[in-house]
């Protein structure tokens, strides 16, 4: 299969943010999992999109690069089946459990400018738990924490490992090496409940 080229994947995503549509975004080379969503906010590098889990809910934000991106998919059976399901979700309440639609409605200069920049100092200012992503691992890996420290070319991330909660660890990462961040989701929640209750860090 032919790798689309950064601009029509630009196109892709800018009428399926014009559209509202569900779309598939495929970023990780090799990977079987990708993401499910609607994109709110693009700049020259970034897309922001609303993540849709498997069960048809709002499962937080999510940032992703879009050189990364391999494929940009709006009518597969798979976005059908997760389109009823959300409207399960509607039905009965528990679509936007994580009330991320009000905070887009409240704050929706997140959505335009400097798209990374701006999810990384939303998560930085409130001291929310992010899940970053970076080009080194390719989605092999990567980090749930709390940024420290944050510029224009590096953050700081006190994270832990899943496998060993012995002790948190830090990550100088370039901002440039970042390829996705996840906030104020499910992700966001379950990271500050462990670093609650295993680290003690409020």
């Amino acid at each position: 299969m032919e790798q689309p080229n950064k601009q029509d994947v630009k196109i892709q995503l800018t009428i399926a943010k014009q559209q509202g549509k569900l779309v598939e975004m495929h970023n990780i080379k090799g990977d079987e999992y990708f993401n499910v969503g609607f994109i709110v906010g693009l700049d020259n590098y970034f897309c922001l999109m609303i993540s849709i889990d498997w069960d048809g809910k709002i499962n937080g934000l999510i940032a992703i690069r879009i050189e990364s991106i391999s494929a940009v998919n709006d009518q597969t059976d798979y976005l059908t089946t997760v389109s009823e399901k959300t409207k399960v979700a509607h039905e009965n309440h528990y679509f936007d459990i994580w009330r991320v639609q009000q905070f887009l409605d409240d704050h929706p200069e997140i959505t335009t400018g400097n798209i990374l920049m701006n999810v990384l100092r939303d998560s930085a200012d409130n001291h929310l738990p992010v899940v970053i992503g970076t080009k080194k691992y390719q989605g092999v890996d990567d980090f749930s924490g709390m940024i420290h420290d944050l510029n224009e070319i590096t953050l700081n991330l006190h994270y832990f490992n899943e496998k060993d909660l012995s002790s948190m660890w830090t990550y100088d990462i370039l901002i440039s090496q970042i390829d996705y961040v996840r906030s104020r989701g499910t992700q966001m929640a379950t990271t500050k409940q462990i670093l609650e209750d295993v680290f003690h860090q409020d």
